[in-house]
């Protein structure tokens, strides 16, 4: 019976985490930096990019959205014409967090499918995602005019999550 019900028990278990999963809302995961100041840190930049990213530079910002993606990340690949949309209609800054990503990889990424973002860091050991909370990429962080974190969204980000939840978040924001 041993070994018909310890596999059986697996079984379930697994079936249980995998619907939990499956039918869960990875941007509802809370994170202990909501209403906290943003972590200081100071990335060097991408090769060739200019200036790389500092706390101070989002700071002194006013309200803006920092994304945290990869040039291995696929569902980054799949967010990123929102992006570059975003960054046309140039309603606030899009600060570029490199996660954990090879720079010359980013910089290939980026002239392939083009800059959305306002500066970038290349964080290349993960130091700086921890410090954010980052669970993985993409994940992207609205930061208020005080530099506070307001809201984090985890997972790829749709015109309809821009458009309900955090245009309508940003617009109620004072500058």
């Amino acid at each position: 019976w041993i070994f018909i019900l310890v596999p059986a028990a697996f079984a379930i278990l697994a079936a249980v985490l995998a619907w939990q999963l499956l039918t869960g809302t990875p941007d509802k995961t809370p994170s202990a930096l909501i209403d906290k100041s943003i972590p200081q840190f100071d990335l060097p930049p991408l090769p060739g990019w200019g200036d790389g990213l500092a706390s101070s530079d989002i700071e002194d910002g006013g309200v803006s959205i920092v994304n945290v993606f990869a040039s291995w990340c696929g569902p980054c690949r799949i967010e990123h014409l929102l992006l570059m949309d975003i960054a046309v209609e140039n309603s606030l800054p899009i600060w570029g967090l490199n996660y954990k990503d090879q720079p010359g990889d980013a910089t290939s990424w980026l002239n392939e499918l083009g800059d959305p973002y306002t500066q970038i860091g290349s964080g290349l050991s993960g130091r700086v995602g921890i410090d954010w909370g980052v669970y993985g990429v993409p994940e992207t962080f609205v930061i208020d005019a005080k530099g506070r974190i307001v809201y984090k969204h985890i997972g790829v980000l749709t015109r309809s999550d821009w458009d309900d939840k955090i245009m309508p978040l940003i617009n109620g924001l004072d500058d």
